[in-house]
């Protein structure tokens, strides 16, 4: 499986599963929408690791309801 880190653009819009340093946060999932940059953690830096759990369109990119 694939694993992006602060930086990275993000591939696919939908819910990524973070993994940090394990000190200060278990791993959790968050939101990316394609073309946004995946996000450094405000504790550990450039630690975390993201990895797509679960793909999804992003509403106004999808084709039904594109303008």
């Amino acid at each position: 499986m694939e694993q992006f880190k602060p930086g990275d653009l993000c591939p696919k819009s939908g819910i990524y599963d973070v993994v940090h340093d394990g000190v200060h946060q278990d791993k959790h999932q968050v939101t990316m929408v394609k073309g946004e940059t995946f996000p450094p953690c405000r504790h550990c830096g450039e630690h975390p690791r993201f990895t797509l759990a679960v793909a999804a369109h992003h509403a106004p990119n999808h084709e039904h309801f594109k303008k």
